[in-house]
């Protein structure tokens, strides 16, 4: 019977555990440190950190000076990609309009074309005036 019973003991401990573990509150988004001048709040998702002021009976927060330095100079930053995309729409050019050859380099293709193929035709004929002295490679039918 002992044999049995450290079993279903150890397994109703285990249980006893899982669901202590269970019903602990998983931490907050948020993290909180009280300052000077209010509370600093972190935002343990994204890293952002905002400084919260009480104020006529309201909670008011606002991001911290640098972060807000950073934000204002990504915000110019895509302002001006915004506005350049437009412009260039506006003025009817896009980066998918494909650019057709000039003459010169068409003629510059043909000639590099031309000399691959007369090169290539000598050779097939080397190989038949090679191949017209021996028997051993039949004849073309």
């Amino acid at each position: 019977m002992n044999r049995l019973l450290i079993p279903v003991l150890v397994l109703g401990g285990v249980l006893a555990a899982v669901a202590a573990f269970a019903e602990e509150p998983a931490p907050g988004r948020y993290a909180m440190q009280k300052t000077e001048s209010g509370i600093a709040r972190l935002d343990t998702q994204t890293g952002e950190v905002s400084l919260c002021q009480e104020g006529k009976g309201e909670m008011v927060c606002r991001m911290a000076a640098d972060e807000r330095t950073a934000f204002e100079l990504e915000l110019d930053l895509l302002t001006k990609r915004i506005e350049t995309l437009e412009k260039t729409v506006g003025e009817g050019q896009t980066a998918l309009k494909p650019r057709l050859p000039t003459e010169e380099e068409i003629d510059q293709t043909m000639s590099i074309m031309e000399r691959m193929m007369r090169s290539f035709m000598g050779i097939v004929k080397d190989l038949e005036r090679e191949s017209d002295g021996t028997d051993s490679v039949p004849q073309k039918t």
